[in-house]
């Protein structure tokens, strides 16, 4: 049987309060979170090298499952004809796009 009053008091800690905290604090500091303008902006520089396009246009932002849905449109050039494009980029929260769909209007 487990004498809680007599095991406890064995327990050793190899770091001060204050080391702790320090710790913490640093492991904070180093967790990025990705925010719905990184993840834009990602999305967005993607974009424009996929498609060789300078103008993206955004039409909605959501978070789904931990990571951010960019939708939106862009403009293209089939055999000279100009057509609009939307898309849908899902960006996981370590900032890597993890799929796209496109689809001609």
């Amino acid at each position: 049987m487990l004498s809680f009053a007599n095991d406890f008091s064995f327990i050793t800690f190899n770091a001060s309060e204050s080391d702790f905290y320090e710790r913490l604090r640093r492991g904070c500091a180093e967790m990025k979170v990705l925010m719905e303008k990184d993840a834009q902006q990602i999305a967005i520089e993607f974009l424009k090298k996929r498609k060789n396009t300078e103008r993206i246009d955004i039409s909605s932002i959501e978070q789904r499952d931990g990571c951010w849905i960019v939708k939106g449109t862009c403009p293209i050039d089939l055999e000279g004809h100009p057509w609009a494009e939307k898309f849908e980029v899902v960006v996981d929260q370590k900032g890597k796009i993890k799929s796209t769909d496109f689809a001609l209007l």
